[in-house]
């Protein structure tokens, strides 16, 4: 049984996500005793190989819980908005849901909509914000939580959560610790609803977290070790940093490379060269400073360590 004591009153929610980050705010919220009146996520898509419709994270939980799921196609008609409304929620909680709510959604309840987003707004305003705050070199991200209105994560914000990025964070880890932070700051704001203030943002501070290309994920040697080691790391689990690679069995193979350090030695030779080639170690110098290579993935084999790696071929260059 779920304490209500823990919420001053039981408030109606209505929950809209779709992908793994939202699966936790929606079980915290759960948890937290509301009262979820329906889960709106997006249509099923066909996936895999053999395009099979499949449900999305958020569905597959929601069903578990025995939640009421709703995925209109859109949420601008008509039918749908008059669905939503007769759910008479207090407040809307929308996490990486994948559509743009009209405005008469962001109105319909008591509340209004609030938004999880895994950024310091107006920092890094858009659909990649975690993998921007790494590539970038930030050593600080966080949670916002922001009282939705029309623009593109423009709204007030109501409650922050700070972290640190490590030097060897990558989107996976960082996007799972801010998924925790999420589903904290989300129960805390509502069970604080109608009490917090709210911060508008500042002006001064916007920057835009476009999505991620699978051409950036081509490595330019020329850059730092530390820029480059930033990308292999923002780019993990996706779409992974890689690198023409010339070998002592091959001439020009794709070598994706999904984890690295940066290492003090003192070198000469050109970016993209391999200084060192042994068993167990891969050393390639860029436009400023070392990397090491710890785990790698030749195109159409499986990703292995370097020390397997290093058994089999002996690399000569990355370009």
């Amino acid at each position: 049984m779920h304490s209500e004591a823990a919420t001053s009153f039981r408030t109606r929610v209505i929950f809209a996500g779709t992908p793994d980050f939202s699966v936790g705010v929606l079980e915290a919220l759960n948890q937290a005793g509301h009262d979820i009146v329906g889960v709106y996520t997006q249509p099923d898509r066909p996936k895999g190989r053999g395009r099979i419709l499949s449900a999305c994270p958020v569905k597959e939980k929601a069903l578990e819980l025995g939640l009421t799921v709703f995925q209109p196609d859109s949420l601008k008609d008509v039918n749908s908005q008059n669905e939503l409304s007769s759910l008479n929620a207090d407040v809307m909680v929308v996490v990486a849901y994948g559509q743009i709510l009209p405005n008469e959604v962001l109105q319909m309840p008591k509340f209004g909509c609030l938004n999880i987003h895994a950024s310091l707004l107006p920092r890094w305003r858009g659909a990649a914000p975690i993998q921007r705050a790494i590539i970038s070199g930030d050593n600080q991200t966080g949670i916002g939580i922001m009282q939705m209105d029309k623009g593109l994560d423009t709204g007030d914000i109501l409650l922050e959560k700070t972290c640190d990025i490590t030097d060897v964070d990558t989107a996976q880890t960082l996007h799972d610790k801010l998924a925790i932070l999420g589903a904290q700051g989300i129960v805390e704001a509502l069970n604080n609803i109608g009490q917090l203030t709210p911060t508008i943002q500042d002006e001064a501070g916007i920057t835009y977290a476009k999505k991620l290309s699978k051409d950036e994920a081509w490595i330019d040697w020329s850059k730092s070790a530390v820029q480059i080691n930033q990308q292999i790391r923002a780019f993990n689990p996706y779409p992974i940093a890689q690198a023409n690679a010339k070998s002592d069995k091959f001439d020009s193979k794709v070598l994706r490379i999904l984890s690295a350090s940066v290492i003090s030695l003192a070198y000469d030779a050109k970016p993209g060269e391999v200084i060192e080639c042994t068993k167990g170690s891969c050393i390639v110098a860029t436009g400023d400073g070392v990397l090491s290579l710890e785990q790698v993935q030749l195109a159409g084999k499986k990703a292995i360590n370097i020390k397997d790696f290093t058994n089999a071929y002996k690399l000569e260059k990355l370009s």
